[in-house]
C-alpha cells in the first residue's frame, strides 16, 4: 500500500462518518465505499481507534464509530495516528567521510524536520467537521 493511501483512506472515511457520528458502520460497507479491501479498512481504522479517535464493536450490530466529537478531531491527529511521514526524512543515514556530505545530510535533515514539524501544525488547525463542511458546500450538498 502507497504510504499516503493509509492516510486518504482515514480522512475520507472519517469525513464520512462526521455526518452521522453516532452511526455504526462495517468495515464492509466502508472498504465497499472507498474501493478498498475490509481487511485493509480494519487494518487502517485500528489504528484511529488505537489513538482514541475511533470506538469499534464486534458482532452482527458491530461496526466503527467516531470516538469524539467531529469537531474534536483533527486532521493532525489522523496524521499522527498513523504514524504518516509525508515528508521524507532519509530514514538511517550514514556518515560520510566527506565533511561537505555530513554537513549537507544534516542541515537538509534539520530542513525537513522543520517541514514536517510546520505541515502537523497546519494539519491541527483543521477539524473533520470543517471538512465535511467544505465537502458539503463545495458539491452543493
Amino acid at each position: 500500500m502507497k504510504r499516503n493511501s493509509r492516510l486518504s483512506l482515514a480522512l475520507h472515511t472519517l469525513g464520512h462518518m462526521a455526518g452521522d457520528p453516532d452511526k455504526m458502520q462495517t468495515s464492509a460497507e466502508i472498504a465497499d465505499h472507498a474501493g478498498t479491501n475490509p481487511v485493509v479498512v480494519r487494518r487502517v481504522l485500528g489504528k484511529l481507534r488505537e489513538a482514541g479517535l475511533l470506538t469499534s464493536e464486534k458482532g452482527h450490530a458491530g461496526g466503527w464509530r467516531l470516538a469524539r466529537s467531529p469537531q474534536q478531531i483533527t486532521l493532525a491527529d489522523v496524521y499522527l495516528a498513523l504514524d504518516e511521514s509525508l515528508i521524507a526524512n532519509g530514514g538511517e543515514m550514514e556518515t560520510p567521510d566527506c565533511s561537505i556530505e555530513h554537513v549537507l545530510q544534516k542541515k537538509v535533515a534539520a530542513v525537513m524536520a522543520d517541514i514536517e514539524r510546520s505541515l502537523i501544525e497546519r494539519l491541527a488547525s483543521t477539524t473533520i467537521a470543517e471538512v465535511r463542511e467544505s465537502g458539503h458546500a463545495a458539491h452543493g450538498a
